[in-house]
């Protein structure tokens, strides 16, 4: 095994004892397991080792978790909901802590590391008060008034939830999915990232510490290739984010298996710049929407199609702006733009601007390897003139890239912005809101933000957010988000018999009940 960091390289809050102790939160079988290397993605070299799990952990930790769901289950959801509103208070208590971890092991900047914290205190927060009125017993009508009584549905937890995590976002997708889970009443079984698992066993931590019971989520760290097909056939429910090409691996798995499951998937994102858009803050959006995180966002965005009418100014604007941003390491605020998390990024993003200019794109800015900077900086880079069969027009780069484009008007930029296999998320820019949401239904995307990049749906807790088309299935945040977790069951009870009483011919029945329902649907409160 390489050699490690010493502790005074790394943050304080990042010692070897600290990474000891998480370490033992995770679930084994056995206590031999091999280990694997743990990068700091700023420098390329080993910060730590985490263990290596098996297939045979994975259905030892769902035997665990399934144990524990059944006292968790029974606890009131008074109980359930007071740990995750203490959650909401100790992650922005111990931030800092997080901020490190997920720095560490992702390459982002702080300030785009902070955004995961926020998540976390928004979703805890949201579904901590949300969540009693989201599963209580709901009455419904029954089929025919008076005689019957009225149906009631009762929601149950499904079992074991298995969550697996991918590495761009490591605090926000490695719990904010858990938590509906939890508060439904269930278990979870975690697979981080291999490059990711202490920011995920940190917030495991965490959970503890608010009051989750030990057993209740485990956590299996190691390969994804060996570990997610063993989560998947021994889970009541699989919850991943990830690339488009596993998740059509995880959703055969689930439908062999009978298990239903949600898949946030890859996107090809756009921004949309209207003629009548205000050009300061449609900018100033992009950027955002296009480099927050180095571009390694599912909902960013990796095309821009402006107006003709606007094109010339929004594209030397824009260029000026990224030429602006700062490129760097550092755990500390004032970095704009931090690093791309491993080699195998690094040799997408490389291959999609090589081919871009091979085909004759033009690069205004960026488009280089900063190794000055680190091993895997990438300079943020607009491209234009990019022919439609170029990598970077049709394939997801996932890395700090974007092409822009003119348009002939909205048409064109609706029908450009839905040319592709992908439907996540997408922004309309126009200072007419009412036109804004006109173009937005018209858009084949899960989300659709009118004068934002990706923030204001993503923050938007209390509304449905997942993709369309090969962008995935179903929904997180909103009782969508919850509900998934569930399983729901109709209890009916019989008043008075609704089948033709003893002696009464059938031929008559039929008749009564005939007029019956003509009478019905004439009469508002029976309908």
């Amino acid at each position: 095994m390489t050699d490690l960091l010493a502790d005074d390289a790394l943050p304080s809050t990042l010692t070897r004892a600290r990474f000891d102790r998480l370490d033992g939160l995770v679930t084994t079988a056995v206590d031999d397991r091999t280990r694997r290397a743990v990068t700091e993605v700023f420098t390329g070299e080993t910060a730590a080792t985490v263990t290596e799990c098996e297939p045979a952990d994975v259905e030892y930790a769902v035997e665990r978790a399934a144990a524990a769901q059944e006292r968790w289950a029974e606890r009131s959801i008074d109980e359930r909901t007071a740990v995750v509103k203490r959650l909401h208070d100790i992650v922005l208590d111990r931030q800092d802590e997080l901020l490190d971890l997920a720095q560490l092991e992702s390459g982002k900047s702080r300030a785009h590391a902070f955004e995961e914290v926020l998540d976390v205190a928004l979703t805890s927060r949201y579904y901590g008060y949300r969540a009693p009125d989201m599963l209580a017993t709901e009455r419904r009508d029954a089929a025919v008034p008076v005689l019957s009584s009225k149906a009631e549905v009762v929601h149950h937890p499904v079992g074991v939830v298995g969550v697996i995590a991918p590495w761009n976002y490591p605090i926000t997708l490695a719990i904010s999915d858990a938590l509906p889970a939890l508060l439904a009443g269930n278990a979870v079984v975690l697979k981080p990232a291999e490059t990711t698992p202490y920011t995920a066993l940190a917030l495991v931590e965490l959970l503890r510490e608010a009051g989750i019971p030990h057993d209740l989520v485990q956590v299996v760290t190691g390969d994804g290739g060996e570990l997610g097909p063993a989560l998947v056939d021994s889970v009541d429910y699989i919850s991943f984010t990830g690339s488009t090409a596993t998740g059509r691996e995880v959703a055969a798995a689930a439908g062999r298996n009978l298990v239903d499951c949600s898949l946030e998937l890859g996107g090809k994102n756009s921004v949309v710049v209207l003629d009548d858009a205000d050009l300061d803050d449609a900018v100033e959006g992009a950027v955002g929407a296009c480099f927050t995180n180095a571009g390694q966002l599912c909902i960013g965005t990796e095309r821009i199609f402006v107006d003709e009418s606007l094109y010339d100014e929004f594209l030397s604007r824009f260029v000026a702006a990224v030429s602006d941003l700062s490129l760097g390491p550092g755990y500390e605020y004032g970095v704009d733009v931090g690093s791309l998390a491993s080699g195998d990024q690094l040799e997408t993003v490389e291959e999609h601007v090589a081919d871009a200019r091979e085909r004759g794109a033009t690069v205004h800015v960026g488009g280089d390897h900063r190794r000055d900077l680190g091993p895997y900086f990438f300079e943020p880079t607009v491209v234009t003139g990019l022919p439609d069969d170029a990598r970077a027009a049709c394939e997801e780069t996932f890395g700090p890239v974007v092409s822009v484009a003119p348009v002939a008007g909205e048409r064109e930029a609706i029908e450009r912005t839905n040319d592709t296999d992908y439907g996540l998320n997408a922004s309309v820019w126009t200072t007419n809101r009412d036109r804004g949401r006109a173009v937005a239904r018209e858009i084949d995307c899960g989300t659709v933000t009118i004068n934002g990049g990706y923030l204001e749906t993503w923050a938007a807790i209390d509304a449905p957010m997942g993709g369309r088309k090969d962008s995935g299935l179903g929904r997180r945040h909103g009782k969508e988000g919850l509900m998934r977790y569930t399983e729901s069951q109709t209890i009916a009870a019989r008043n008075y018999p609704v089948t033709p009483p003893i002696g009464v011919q059938s031929e008559w029945y039929a008749r009564a009940l005939t007029a019956s329902l003509r009478l019905w649907r004439k009469v508002p409160f029976l309908r």
